[in-house]
């Protein structure tokens, strides 16, 4: 018999990990583009644009995360994975898209901000510390968006 309301389950929590893994991505990109240009003019600036290219990387992991908490919750980590409904399974689909949503769109615009930052570092390198600081900063929404997530996982009462 197919578990249809845990095949759901199991797409929302592959849904949230993949988007916050195409922002991830995509602002590792942008960002990695501007730190490869100014490192091939000064090869001593490598450290401090490195920071800034690992930043958006962040949210990818916080869609891991998302996803490994969705698949303990609903057994399948165990072994033993739990009958879900269909209402139950896309009730864990939808609590994952905050994580994936948000995830994404904080980690491209974060790619463009610490983009931005390595121009500092090209202009200023003893300013580094404020492109990070500012690029940072867009990741409070991928952070908040975990955190709903787990609180609307963790809330959820499923009969095992």
């Amino acid at each position: 018999m197919i578990e249809y309301g845990l095949t759901i389950a199991i797409v929302g929590a592959g849904i949230g990990a993949i988007l916050a893994g195409i922002g991830s991505i995509l602002g590792v990109r942008t960002v990695g583009q501007a730190s490869a240009g100014i490192v091939s003019e000064d090869p001593d600036t490598f450290g401090k644009v490195l920071i800034l290219t690992a930043l958006p990387g962040s949210q990818g992991i916080y869609g891991f995360l998302a996803a490994v908490i969705i698949a303990n919750k609903i057994g399948i980590l165990s072994g033993t994975p739990i009958d879900l409904s269909v209402a139950q399974g896309f009730q864990i689909m939808f609590a994952a898209l905050p994580v994936g949503i948000l995830g994404m769109f904080s980690a491209m615009f974060q790619g463009k901000l610490a983009a931005a930052g390595v121009n500092i570092v090209a202009k200023k390198p003893d300013a580094s510390g404020k492109g990070v600081i500012l690029a940072a900063i867009v990741e409070t929404y991928a952070v908040l968006g975990l955190l709903i997530t787990i609180l609307l996982v963790n809330g959820l009462v499923l009969v095992k």
